[in-house]
């Protein structure tokens, strides 16, 4: 099953920037990536239309990204009129945590939010319907708020930053930074969504068939990284290479990343399984929000081939 038809050892991954990337930076650190001869190539994306539009044309291989978006791509429900109708979700890389609405100093109920912008990444992928669910079930109607596409997280914290939104969703270590800077964090999607699937590994089946090898030794890896970080005796070290990777700004925030990322029963799933309940809860937020002629059948089983990691998981790990 496992095989490898081109010569060659090299991954371009495509990350949105953020703590979530913590078994990478384990596993780089570590040279684990070199002693199983993977050459890895790590791509930060400003946006969810940048990451999937450039995974679906092939300047990348394989993507850390929401499962919505291969959902809505592969449907054509994307932010982008382009078809991604060869992507697939690999394995789970994110925890069972759903981002926090971070909202400005000013604000600190959902009742302040009315008359105001919110923003996401992307209009029509990613979290905008969550977050739509959640301020419609705060009691504020869809005509009280505009929700406006603002790019990934970097972006749109800095627009929070600068006063431009009234309130946007974070995960670490985003919104421990801006709390720390007096802003609010007033509810967490688990309010709405309770069993959501998020980021997964993903790819194009086609370059994923033929690379079968060089993806299995990325899980691996993967998933060693994650296992190592929930060893407490590794604590110490990986703060602080948390910390050498978030520089600056963004330093120090180990800790907490750790009680949120390396949570008992809301980290990291230690066998990156896909959940399929929490697909199909994907599916149907999006069939809620989603202006589209047709609502998706809930298969969530259409968007997700676990068998490379199972194969993993079976003979290697």
């Amino acid at each position: 099953m496992i095989k490898q038809i081109l010569d060659t050892n090299k991954i371009r991954l495509i990350v949105f920037p953020g703590g979530f990337n913590w078994p990478l930076w384990i596993a780089i650190e570590k040279n684990w990536f070199k002693e199983y001869g993977v050459d890895l190539e790590i791509n930060l994306t400003p946006s969810s239309v940048h990451q999937i539009s450039g995974l679906i044309n092939n300047n990348f291989d394989l993507a850390i990204t929401l499962i919505d978006n291969v959902i809505a791509y592969k449907n054509n429900q994307g932010e982008v009129p382009i078809l991604g109708g060869d992507l697939i979700g690999l394995m789970a890389c994110d925890t069972n945590s759903l981002p926090n609405l971070v909202t400005l100093p000013q604000i600190k109920s959902y009742t302040e939010l009315k008359g105001t912008r919110l923003c996401v990444d992307a209009l029509t992928t990613g979290y905008a319907f969550l977050l739509k669910a959640m301020l419609e079930h705060s009691g504020l109607k869809e005509t009280d708020f505009e929700v406006v596409s603002a790019g990934g997280v970097q972006q749109r914290y800095q627009s929070l930053i600068n006063g431009e939104y009234s309130g946007a969703l974070f995960n670490a270590p985003f919104e421990g930074m801006l709390k720390e800077k007096g802003f609010n964090i007033i509810d967490n999607g688990s309010s709405v969504a309770i069993n959501y699937q998020g980021q997964v590994l993903a790819g194009n089946a086609t370059w994923v068939n033929s690379h079968s090898e060089l993806t299995a030794k990325f899980i691996l890896i993967f998933l060693k990284a994650v296992n190592w970080l929930y060893d407490l005796d590794n604590y110490n070290e990986a703060i602080l290479i948390f910390d050498k990777n978030q520089k600056n700004s963004n330093a120090g925030y180990g800790p907490a990343c750790y009680q949120s990322l390396l949570h008992k029963s809301k980290g990291f799933p230690s066998d990156g399984k896909i959940q399929l309940a929490g697909v199909s809860n994907v599916i149907n937020l999006r069939n809620k929000y989603h202006k589209g002629l047709n609502p998706l059948p809930d298969k969530p089983q259409a968007y997700v081939d676990m068998t490379i990691l199972e194969h993993v998981l079976k003979s290697s790990f």
